[in-house]
């Protein structure tokens, strides 16, 4: 990795602390963190890494609890240079890897683009939505993705259209080590004040219904099928239930939080008694959503 560090153009810092960069903030960190400063820069990076090493791509940090032993190998993390987006016709946008919902969803309401206004509603960027097949309200990325650019961990640049990305429920063929580093979305056209108003819902129902202004990490687990799990966990009991320093949060049962002091192992095992009670109550058993990475 040394002779790396001097062949690089972005930032690559050794033992890099993780639990500022997500938003359970807790966790140990990156033997190795890397900024690329452009697609080239990390492509470039990847061919050259020892094929042993281990890559994971690091969005907004919204979905995923960072164990307490760090996350060895290579962390990759997409700033202000993979979050541009442009406009490639009157439905179509193409966006950075680390360009937020947020910051899409907006450009294409600005651009009268209808379609993508659930993006507001996802916590992440679109590395995150494309290789998790992001969803909210009603939509998903894979109603609205043309193709993604993906830098396998080989280093090879490819582009997948819609149909390789093998999508199932917050599911994608994405492989492991490659980074997502751009994506092609396409809506319909629609008036910028309706699509507005619609992100505008979006940013209410989530702020009146989740625990948007804690230290949590979005939906914990999946919904099974015909089920919700929210009102499976709270059937089973588990609402404002506490394990050392995490909460399972009272506005909203998926959620787990950090009350401030939480290890990543407390919200890890808070997660895991969830399952368990929900197994034991209802007969299902709930599969994480939320990544857990690294060693505890």
């Amino acid at each position: 990795m040394s002779t790396v560090a001097t062949q690089v153009r972005g930032k690559l810092r050794q033992d890099a602390p993780l639990a500022p960069l997500v938003w359970f903030k807790s966790g140990g960190g990156a033997q190795w963190l890397f900024e690329p400063a452009d697609t080239d820069d990390l492509i470039g990076f990847l061919r050259d890494l020892d094929s042993e090493v281990a890559v994971m791509a690091l969005g907004l940090g919204s979905n995923l609890i960072v164990r307490d032993g760090g996350v060895p190998g290579v962390v990759v993390r997409l700033g202000k240079p993979f979050a541009k987006i442009e406009q490639l016709d009157h439905t179509t946008l193409r966006c950075g890897g680390g360009a937020s919902g947020i910051l899409v969803s907006s450009t294409a309401r600005d651009a009268g683009i209808a379609g993508l206004e659930f993006l507001r509603g996802i916590p992440g960027t679109a590395g995150g939505f494309v290789r998790m097949n992001g969803g909210a309200y009603g939509r998903e990325v894979k109603d609205i993705l043309v193709s993604a650019k993906l830098v396998l961990r080989s280093g090879e640049l490819v582009e997948w259209p819609l149909e390789r990305l093998g999508y199932t429920y917050r599911h994608s063929d994405v492989p492991d080590g490659a980074i997502v580093v751009e994506a092609t979305f396409r809506g319909s056209s629609g008036k910028p004040e309706a699509i507005g108003a619609e992100m505008d819902a979006i940013a209410r129902a989530r702020e009146e219904s989740q625990p948007l202004r804690s230290r949590t990490g979005g939906s914990t687990f999946k919904n099974p099928p015909a089920h919700k799990a929210w009102a499976l966990i709270d059937a089973a009991g588990c609402r404002g239930l506490i394990l050392g320093g995490a909460q399972v949060s009272e506005k909203h049962c998926n959620f787990l939080l950090n009350l401030g002091s939480a290890t990543s192992a407390d919200i890890e095992a808070l997660g895991e008694e969830v399952r368990r009670r929900v197994m034991a109550q209802s007969g299902i058993s709930l599969e994480w959503e939320i990544q857990r990475v690294g060693n505890a």
